[in-house]
């Protein structure tokens, strides 16, 4: 049975992507600050809190991993809309270089739609109003975050889901690698939870950062 840890796992495509996990049949290290409270009783699931911007305890969760999930989320508070974040970035940094120290090689992240080259293909609402508005500063973060994952010689995969809902999983998820097909489109945390399982070790778009949307 393989092991996953997903970081960032007490909540939103994290927490969905815990339940993908056990659901699939895989041993899940859920790595958050709150994971003590993750409402989920499974002998396969191991809660691990602790920080992702504490380096010991970031290499402490990875001990006998197989794959990692990074699921990281942030409050969009006013402060970070006018101010920008480094939690992407700062977080990422001490992942890659446990992965690179210790193992395991294997790293699925999650930005969003507009994040490095897929800025712009979100439509003229979202392009020319919500992102400007409520997220370049933040996304000025994952972008950082984007580039360390692409120089770190892990085997990686970038996935940027489109604008997300708390539905069930559909199983009509499609992942676009062309940038001529990517626009914005909704989906389900659980169906995005769904392809970052599947993703992590069936490895179909290692070095690629697909599009995941309905």
């Amino acid at each position: 049975m393989a092991t996953v840890l997903v970081i960032g796992a007490s909540r939103g495509i994290g927490l969905e992507t815990v339940k993908a996990a056990l659901a699939a049949g895989h041993g899940v290290r859920a790595f958050a600050r709150g994971a003590a409270a993750i409402g989920i009783d499974d002998a396969r699931l191991e809660k691990a809190a602790g920080d992702a911007l504490e380096a010991a305890s970031v290499r402490g969760a990875l001990a006998g991993a197989d794959a990692v999930i990074q699921a990281l989320g942030a409050a969009r508070t006013l402060q970070s809309i006018v101010s920008g974040t480094r939690l992407f970035s700062q977080a990422t940094r001490i992942l890659v270089d446990a992965m690179r120290a210790q193992g395991p090689r294997r790293l699925v992240a999650v930005t969003g739609l507009g994040a490095g080259d897929s800025r712009g293909h979100g439509g003229l609402l979202y392009d020319a109003l919500v992102f400007p508005l409520v997220l370049s500063r933040i996304y000025e973060d994952k972008d950082v975050q984007e580039q360390m994952i692409r120089a770190s010689g892990l085997e990686w995969t970038i996935v940027r889901p489109g604008l997300l809902t708390s539905g069930p999983a559909t199983g009509t998820a499609r992942a676009l690698t062309d940038p001529r097909e990517w626009r914005a489109g909704s989906v389900s945390r659980a169906d995005v939870a769904r392809f970052l399982v599947r993703e992590a070790f069936e490895r179909r778009f290692v070095g690629q950062t697909p599009l995941v949307i309905q």
